[in-house]
């Protein structure tokens, strides 16, 4: 049975009237100036209820827990990095988690088996990322934040996973096979070869420990394993029941990463790039050359200096091997999707490439950053002291050179639309005796003074022409405020060390963690506590008003009954002194 609690609805009576004092209400939930505050009055409310309330029968049944709170305390227990049982102990004993969610200051009995299976149940939905656009959008409208301008960047995220070489993983997933094996039949496992089964008999940690650590014995026994791992594979090939376990499919999944077979001889690639499997445990998880193994997000933040605080706009979890380059039609469909592009995008040089600029202008949005090296740059040109095709006077719509730097018009220019080339013959008289002749692009060949180029070449030596100056650089600073975000977000939020592996367990926490990151940042802006302020004392007014019409009605009440209401009336009038104060 569904049990909510509109988190807009008052109650008659103020729950922490008996335990807190005027004094503790300022440094307490009752203050309002904390994150309790804004959780209570600006983002319950967004919890995604209706969908986790669908999974329950309206009348029939034991009653749930309050879903509200539910949902709160799942976001609470990302953002401030607690285990599930700190999580639980929070939710029956903190103060500051009961203002929040809604709960009154008693205990409250939940198991962890009951947490799991609602954690389980918001993965299964993809819940976590609606949240997080939910209140992103909300504090972004509340706070009257500008979006116009923002900065994108990627930070590395690490999983609750082992890091292991290549022997290792290979020797990891046949050991769990075998394991599976020993399990479902015996028989099989013992008709396997006794020193393949006496190979991998020892713990996880001490596979191959007998093993010399110079190079030709490693590459034996890598060899040996591979051998191994392919002689399983056909070994219970044609067994269903082995075949469709998880352990037979990492099995071969790594086999066909980490080997190739020649003629019936297994080799181990050279090289496997980085999308490949990292460790059986959390086989969604893959390697990035710079930072290792894990996953990583592409992030989004506002930097307009006229913001109080600045907030996150945009998360995109992705596996390691995911390029940056590749990522910028992702984040800004996210950002258009939610209302949230900008005018200007703040990048690293990985984003910028010549199709991203195109793309954000198809969107209005001007991509802002160094160029890649070596795109559409000539091995002998230098772009800062040569002239380029950006010093050519060049029609944008037609691509047809109208005049070259000295102001001499070609013999003839014209756009080959199928190969995107524009091919242009300068006449001798102009180009013979031109003092830029040294620095001109222009080519001397057998037909005359040629030049080629397209409209990304031209692109391309504008935009790097233009990085050269101060302008660009004094306008790119703010970028690199984005680093302390990345930084703040893994220390406050524990986003760099997750407690969970496996992709859907891992973006479920990346969403909540940025989600909470706005609320922590957007909590200590003094804006926001007046709008917390305001509502709190909106919804002790209709409280307070709803009492007294309710106290009107009685007539001659009992004087222990009057005592209860002048009480609750100065609690109501202690409020705006002590946020006043604030």
């Amino acid at each position: 049975m569904q049990r909510i609690v509109n988190p807009k609805q008052t109650r008659l009576f103020d729950p922490f009237g008996s335990v807190l004092t005027e004094k503790t209400r300022k440094s307490a939930p009752g203050g309002l100036d904390g994150w309790p505050g804004v959780f209570r009055h600006i983002i319950l409310e967004l919890m995604p209820v209706d969908a986790i309330s669908e999974h329950f029968d309206p009348v029939m049944g034991r009653p749930t827990k309050e879903l509200y709170s539910i949902a709160g305390l799942l976001l609470i227990q990302e953002f401030m990095d607690w285990t599930k049982d700190e999580a639980l102990d929070a939710y029956s004993f903190n103060m500051n988690v009961h203002y929040a969610l809604n709960l009154e200051p008693i205990a409250h009995d939940i198991s962890k088996r009951t947490l799991e299976r609602y954690i389980r149940l918001c993965e299964e939905e993809d819940l976590a990322k609606a949240t997080m656009d939910a209140i992103t959008v909300k504090l972004v409208e509340v706070l009257g934040i500008r979006i116009d301008k923002q900065r994108l960047d990627s930070t590395h995220i690490f999983s609750d996973m082992a890091s292991f070489g290549r022997t290792r993983l290979m020797g990891v997933a046949i050991k769990r096979f075998l394991t599976q094996v020993i399990r479902h039949n015996k028989q099989d496992y013992h008709a396997l070869d006794d020193q393949l089964r006496r190979r991998y008999a020892p713990g996880v940690n001490q596979l191959f420990a007998d093993t010399k650590k110079d190079s030709e014995s490693r590459r034996l026994l890598r060899r040996q394993v591979a051998e191994d791992m392919y002689y399983l594979y056909q070994r219970f090939a044609g067994m269903y029941e082995y075949r469709r376990k998880d352990t037979y499919k990492a099995l071969e999944r790594i086999f066909y990463e980490q080997c190739e077979v020649h003629e019936e001889k297994v080799c181990v690639k050279d090289k496997t790039g980085g999308n490949v499997m990292q460790n059986p445990s959390d086989p969604d998880a893959t390697y990035d050359g710079h930072k290792g193994p894990g996953y990583q997000v592409q992030i989004s933040e506002t930097c307009n200096s006229d913001n109080d605080v600045q907030l996150i706009t945009s998360a995109i979890p992705q596996t390691a091997a995911e390029p940056d380059a590749g990522s910028v039609k992702e984040v800004l469909d996210d950002l258009g999707a939610n209302g949230l592009l900008p005018e200007q995008m703040l990048s690293d040089t990985l984003y910028n490439s010549d199709e991203n600029v195109q793309l954000a202008e198809e969107q209005g949005v001007e991509l802002v950053g160094p160029v890649p090296s070596g795109s559409g740059k000539s091995k002998d040109d230098d772009e800062y002291e040569r002239l380029n095709i950006d010093d050519f006077d060049v029609d944008e719509a037609t691509e047809e050179v109208v005049c070259c730097p000295s102001g001499h018009a070609p013999e003839s220019s014209e756009h080959n639309s199928e190969t995107g080339r524009t091919k242009t013959f300068m006449p001798e008289s102009a180009c013979g005796g031109c003092e830029f002749r040294k620095q001109c692009p222009v080519k001397k060949g057998r037909l005359g003074y040629c030049l080629e180029h397209t409209a990304k070449e031209r692109r391309l030596a504008g935009r790097r022409r233009e990085t050269a100056t101060e302008v660009f650089r004094e306008r790119y600073r703010i970028r690199g405020g984005i680093e302390g975000t990345n930084s703040g977000l893994k220390r406050r939020t524990g986003l760099g060390q997750l407690r969970v592996r496996g992709g859907p367990a891992v973006f479920h926490a990346i969403y909540l963690k940025i989600a909470g990151w706005n609320i922590l940042r957007a909590s200590v802006c003094a804006k926001m506590r007046q709008i917390v302020w305001e509502r709190a004392n909106m919804a002790a007014f209709w409280l307070n008003f709803g009492f007294l019409r309710w106290a009107k009605t009685l007539g001659s009440l009992p004087m222990s009954l009057k005592r209860q209401i002048r009480l609750h009336l100065q609690q109501l009038e202690s409020i705006p002194k002590l946020s006043k104060a604030a």
